[in-house]
Formats: C-alpha cells, structure tokens, sequence
C-alpha cells in the first residue's frame, strides 16, 4: 500500500527526473503538429468556430496533449490520429459544399431573433440562448430597448448581428436595461404604451390586468422609445 504524500509519486509519477527532458521533446512536437494541422485545416477566429469545429479543436487537443506527458502515448499513434481528424474535417466540409441540407445539419441556419422590434417567438424558442444572455449582447452593443432594432440575426457561428433603424424611425420597444425590465408586472397601473416581457410586443394598455395578443402572456412593462446612442 502506497503512502499519501509520497513526494516521488506524487510529483514524478514514479518516473526518473530525466524524463522532464522526454516532457519537452515530446510537447514541442505535438505543438508544432497541433499549429501545422490548424494552418492547413485555415482555422477562423476562435469566436467564429462552428460546433462540428469545436469538436476539431477539442479531438486535437486531446491527441496533442496525451503524448506530451504519458509516457506510455506514443508520438506516431497521436500523429496518425491528427492525419484521420484532417482527413475527416476535409471530408466534411466538402460535404457541405455540396449539399445545403447536409451544411444545415452540420452548421445550422442564420435564424431571425428580433422582425420589427419583436422577439420571433417561434425563433427564440428554438435556440439555447437564454432571454438574459441575450439582452447582454444587445447592451453591449449600445441597445437600450427593442424599438431602436428593425432585425436582429443568430448566425451560425453564435454571433448576432443588428440592423436598426434610423433614428427618424425608431419606436415604442421593450427596455432591457435591468432598471427598467425589472419594472415588469402582471397589473398594469396606469394608462399608457406596454411592452409585453416575453415577446416585445407594443400595445395602448389601460390599468389593470391584460393579455398580450401575440403570445398570450400577461406580464408588462411601460416601453421607451429613446434614440440610440452609439
């Protein structure tokens, strides 16, 4: 039975001090095969990645890193793994070249989030992309309410892009700053424009309680219809 704490185990898995040296071999190979697989693969930025690319990269990471510290991983065996990850990763995307629906199973579709300063309900409710999370990235953005947005895009790689309307155009919309959506209620207190919480749309409420028409939900909150400043 081994002790806790035994320093040559615990540090050096029971391997000789010499085999550091075998440690730095072996990662400045994997790294150098790890760049020259990327470069050929013409890898786009890290926040443009696909799904079926982040499989690529976390494939490659695992055979890269193995062989760098196991001394049991041998370097050839993760090598002819980077050559079948290529190999398929080039079978893919040619694949996808050819067939549109085989390119929309693989990366998805640009969905439209917001038409005409409301949430596409059906839209919204297919992607994983909580409402929070996404008024986040519109806030980033300089978006104080979902009148200032004509359209708003998911694309394929996870980014939204935005198109607004001029300033002579924009609306009444649903506020996202958290001082403001937080007002939400289920009473409406006063007469005046609502924007209901779940899906943006923009109706005349008078005091008390209201269905919206468009998704039949009941939770309001008074809408802005400020000019956006970039």
């Amino acid at each position: 039975m081994k002790e806790i704490f035994e320093w040559n185990r615990l540090l050096f898995n029971d391997l000789p001090v010499n085999f550091l040296f075998e440690v730095v071999f072996r990662s400045i190979i994997m790294f150098t095969v790890l760049l020259l697989t990327l470069k050929l693969a013409g890898k786009r930025g890290v926040k443009q990645l696909s799904i079926f690319e982040t499989v690529i990269i976390i494939a490659l990471g695992s055979a890269a890193g193995d062989p760098m510290f196991y001394h049991d991983v041998g370097i050839i065996p993760a090598i002819i793994v980077f050559i079948v990850i290529i190999l398929l990763y080039r079978l893919v995307t040619w694949l996808t070249g050819k067939s549109k629906n085989f390119e929309e199973f693989i990366e998805g579709k640009t969905e439209c989030i917001i038409d005409d300063g409301k949430f596409s309900v059906e839209t919204f409710k297919k992607e994983s992309l909580a409402q929070d999370e996404f008024f986040t990235e519109l806030r980033i953005k300089s978006v104080e309410h979902l009148g200032q947005i004509k359209n708003a895009y998911m694309e394929t790689s996870g980014e939204i892009s935005i198109f607004y309307y001029p300033d002579s155009e924009v609306k009444y919309g649903l506020p996202i700053t958290p001082a403001l959506f937080n007002l939400k209620n289920k009473e409406i207190l006063e007469n005046g424009v609502y924007s209901c919480t779940f899906c943006g749309n923009i109706e005349n409420q008078k005091s008390g309680v209201a269905t919206c028409s468009l998704c039949h939900k009941k939770e309001w909150v008074p809408a802005i219809k400020t000019l956006r400043i970039a």
